[in-house]
């Protein structure tokens, strides 16, 4: 039997179909092999960064011979001939017909680009946010917040994270100013797009996003 492969919250793809996702043209994204979501709530990322929030809809496995065209063009190509010609460049050898895919059908739910300024967590879940801290900021994070992060990925609240750290929920103070702090470095290091405008609006909410206009600035 084929060995499994788990994905568990995060999907990469490539930068020229960026457009086509956000735009609600390409639906699916066909992978080799036995693919398994380990969770229905997925992350994309494209060109070094998140692009958007999707929830896995279907999960089809299918031979490559039972591929069509129309499987084709819900990823994203004119037709099976350009998708597997695709799917050997990625993986790097010749693609048999007898060759399981896996065919994860998903839904946008938001763009990562797509700011609510007036939301502490600007439109994102703490869940989100310690997903792309997680992903992007391990480097600069200290130990502590770190340890956050990762109490949050594992108990799915803020709630719960607080009491396993500290014991009770009244120190929840400190796990909302970590996400704070991890959006503003997203922002920074450009991972989540924000347009000048929308960053002059937020400068005047925080202290984390004027620090960023100011060092713009200088």
């Amino acid at each position: 039997m084929q060995k499994k492969i788990y994905i568990r919250g995060h999907i990469m793809v490539k930068k020229r179909f960026i457009e086509a996702i956000l735009s609600g043209r390409k639906k699916t994204t066909i992978r080799l092999g036995r693919v398994v979501p380990k969770v229905k709530d997925i992350i994309i990322h494209s060109g070094g960064r998140p692009i958007a929030k999707a929830i896995i809809k279907n999960v089809i496995y299918k031979k490559v011979s039972e591929l069509t065209n129309e499987d084709a063009y819900r990823d994203g190509y004119e037709n099976v001939d350009e998708l597997i010609k695709d799917l050997e460049e990625i993986y790097g050898r010749k693609i048999s017909p007898d060759d399981i895919v896996t065919i994860i059908e998903f839904d946008v739910v938001k763009r990562i680009d797509d700011i609510d300024v007036n939301d502490i967590y600007l439109g994102f879940s703490p869940l989100d946010i310690a997903k792309l801290a997680n992903r992007y900021l391990n480097n600069v994070l200290s130990e502590e917040e770190i340890r956050i992060i990762d109490a949050l990925l594992r108990y799915k609240s803020i709630r719960e994270a607080s009491i396993k750290l500290f014991g009770s929920l009244e120190k929840r103070w400190n796990i909302r100013r970590v996400l704070r702090k991890c959006l503003a470095l997203l922002i920074e290091k450009h991972i989540i797009k924000v347009d000048p405008q929308t960053l002059e609006k937020l400068s005047t909410i925080s202290k984390w996003y004027r620090g960023i206009l100011n060092r713009n600035d200088s």
